[in-house]
């Protein structure tokens, strides 16, 4: 994520419970996915916990855009 991406949404966060829900949820996944990569080797349940995590995150993300890209347009 960008640093002007990330400022307006700490901006928007207070304002935006939808906004802030998915702020929070992609903070936690990035936590865990940085867990699963300081384990020097994962187990096979590990590796598909590894890929969900990827997965959600991502989805957590595209998620927040929308909700930026509304934003924006509102504010223009």
């Amino acid at each position: 994520m960008e640093a002007k991406e990330e400022a307006l949404i700490r901006s928007l966060i207070d304002v935006d419970p939808e906004l802030s829900k998915h702020y929070e949820e992609h903070a936690e996944l990035k936590q865990r996915l940085e867990t699963l990569r300081l384990k020097s080797i994962l187990t096979e349940e590990e590796e598909i916990e590894q890929k969900l995590i990827q997965k959600q995150k991502l989805a957590s993300k595209d998620r927040m855009m929308e909700i930026l890209a509304r934003h924006r347009q509102a504010a223009a």
